[in-house]
């Protein structure tokens, strides 16, 4: 038979559990459980079976549990966890990849019904179409001002309602009319508010960012350099090729304005004082470079034109 444990050991037990997981995982998600049911809980437990450990608990005795363990083992890289440790959470400790283990999470929700003074996470639209329910029944529909037509005998939601908008309280009539349609609109299941690894706390959208979005961030990062350190004159690495062109610019337009020179820059002089030269100049390479490969798919043609053999003109029918 086993001992049943006294509240202060179930106490002690639960903290040497959450520093031994503190211990042994660098990687933490920090999930809302908020309308998640316990058979709910144990599927996500079963699911993440293997890397990772689901722990649930008072918040007050997870802050104090941790607070104890950074003080006790020095790592002080623990304390940020306290902070997200608001409202009703749990931690799943995870050696796994993190992006892998959010998207297991995700997968075990769970329709649930609109009950009588929740908030509504998302928008709540009742579909037209066929009630099923008695023309008795439309008075009900009259009163939450929801268009109707009788149709064979039952009642019929003529177009779409927006019955509850994101973020209000459901309602006695809503809640009423969704349950007599057996509507469940909203889906519960834990959700990842923050992730823990190794010291540093981050939003979990990181987690959804692809190599592309990260190659964008990092190419408009060196654009920002780049432009703050010419404005400044201040040279960097992304700006030094900039400068060395602003440059190379200020070095001709000081040879054009006077009469020293380098042989950069005595084409540029040419071109001022007669630019027809170079006019003349690409006008006659223009058409011998178009006429050599007129000439060269000519060519090809002729290869290409088979001769025509005493098979080819049927007299091998004579043989």
């Amino acid at each position: 038979m086993a001992v049943k444990l006294t509240k202060a050991q179930k106490k002690i037990a639960y903290d040497a559990k959450l520093c031994r997981l503190l211990d042994n995982y660098t990687q933490i998600l920090v999930v809302a459980a908020d309308n998640v049911g316990s058979n709910q809980l144990q599927n996500i437990r079963q699911g993440l079976r293997g890397d990772s450990v689901v722990l649930m608990g008072k918040n007050t005795m997870m802050k104090r549990s941790v607070k104890l363990h950074a003080e006790s083992t020095g790592n002080k890289a623990f304390l940020n966890l306290v902070p997200l440790l608001v409202g009703n959470v749990g931690l799943i400790f995870t050696k796994g990849d993190v992006k892998e283990v959010s998207e297991v999470v995700a997968k075990y929700k769970v329709g649930a019904p609109a009950r009588v003074g929740l908030i509504a996470p998302i928008d709540v639209v009742v579909p037209p179409g066929n009630t099923g329910l008695d023309p008795s029944q439309t008075s009900f529909f009259q009163v939450l001002n929801i268009p109707t037509k009788i149709n064979k005998g039952t009642v019929e939601i003529i177009t779409p309602v927006e019955l509850i908008r994101k973020g209000e309280k459901v309602g006695s009539s809503e809640a009423a009319l969704l349950s007599k349609l057996a509507i469940r609109p909203f889906s519960y299941g834990l959700v990842v508010v923050s992730v823990y690894d190794n010291g540093s706390v981050f939003s979990p959208a990181v987690l959804d960012l692809t190599d592309d979005d990260l190659l964008n961030m990092f190419a408009d990062g060196v654009s920002m350099l780049s432009s703050l350190s010419l404005a400044i004159s201040y040279p960097t690495i992304a700006a030094a090729p900039h400068m060395f062109v602003n440059s190379y610019k200020n070095v001709l337009a000081v040879a054009v304005a006077t009469e020293y020179s380098f042989p950069q820059a005595n084409e540029v002089k040419e071109y001022l004082k007669d630019p027809s030269k170079f006019a003349v100049a690409a006008a006659v390479a223009a058409p011998a470079t178009g006429s050599a490969p007129a000439a060269a798919s000519k060519e090809e043609e002729k290869k290409e034109e088979p001769e025509e053999s005493d098979d080819d003109m049927g007299f091998s029918l004579f043989d």
